[in-house]
């Protein structure tokens, strides 16, 4: 199942006509990426209904020291001064997403433990109030497990950094990506380590080397001996380039498409649902809607 979460977005403001094109953007890079349509599920998040309805029920189970503390409202609850009650409970909403398929594992970054965690308690919060049900879902981790900002490598990289020379998009041009990987925070050391507390920033270009080359961060380590960081982001900059470019390019081709791809999250939502409306009849019997 990959779900395009329009839902999740619209907790920071976004003007409707780049929300609809962005989640166009989303459907055609995960094709890109190689998601197969004919082996997978993709479709639109605020297309499904019972995502909202069962996070509802949900929400209902949680309390609110629960999401407090949670490191994602803590951080962005404070970059906004006050965060919308969405972004409060989005946790909530994320688990819906999750138990609504009973589903069993969730890949994951490293930052998003803490909220799988979140799916995991109301399964058992659920179950325990309305008899067996949920699968308590594990989380999968592939490495990396978190890639961090080119400017600040003590924060993740995202895509609403307001640096523009902060991420790499899939998107990103030959150019952009030379220019944003020269420009990354490093370290007045000039020999390539991996040192993740010590050395954040060239850890990170050592991270990603290994993450679009396939090679393990010894291997990469071993393959820069002799180089000045100067040098291997050159390196790492040709590598990521290789990587992206045809898709890139795929993304372009799907992109001019647009029935291609609207029928496509058509289709993917038709599936969900059928998936999805049987298990929220199910929940709304236990809880004692009928």
């Amino acid at each position: 199942m990959y779900s395009i979460v329009d839902l999740h977005s619209i907790t920071q403001p976004q003007d409707p006509q780049m929300l609809r094109e962005n989640i166009l953007n989303m459907a055609a890079s995960l094709l890109a990426c190689g998601i197969d349509p004919t082996r997978s599920i993709l479709f639109q998040q605020s297309q499904v209904s019972e995502h909202a309805e069962l996070s509802w029920i949900l929400g209902c189970l949680t309390s609110m020291p629960r999401l407090r503390h949670l490191p994602q409202w803590k951080m962005k609850s404070k970059q906004k001064n006050e965060g919308s009650v969405g972004l409060y409970t989005y946790p909530v909403l994320q688990a819906a997403d999750i138990l609504l398929y009973k589903s069993t594992h969730v890949p994951v970054g490293e930052d998003q433990i803490q909220h799988l965690e979140l799916a995991q308690d109301l399964a058992r919060i659920f179950n325990n109030q309305y008899g067996e049900f949920f699968p308590e879902p594990r989380a999968l981790l592939s490495g990396p497990r978190k890639v961090k900002s080119l400017r600040d490598p003590s924060s993740k990289m995202s895509k609403s950094d307001p640096q523009k020379l902060a991420t790499v998009f899939l998107t990103d041009t030959p150019d952009d990506i030379v220019l944003k990987i020269r420009r990354a925070v490093t370290d007045f050391t000039s020999e390539v380590t991996y040192e993740p507390e010590s050395r954040p920033g060239v850890s990170n270009l050592v991270s990603m080397h290994a993450a679009v080359s396939g090679k393990s961060v010894e291997e990469v380590v071993r393959l820069a001996e002799g180089m000045d960081t100067g040098q291997y982001k050159n390196v790492v900059a040709e590598a990521i380039v290789q990587k992206l470019q045809p898709i890139r390019l795929e993304i372009q081709r799907l992109r001019a498409d647009r029935g291609h791809l609207e029928s496509l999250l058509a289709k993917g939502a038709e599936n969900a649902r059928s998936l999805a409306a049987p298990v929220m009849t199910e929940v709304r019997k236990l809880v004692g809607f009928y």
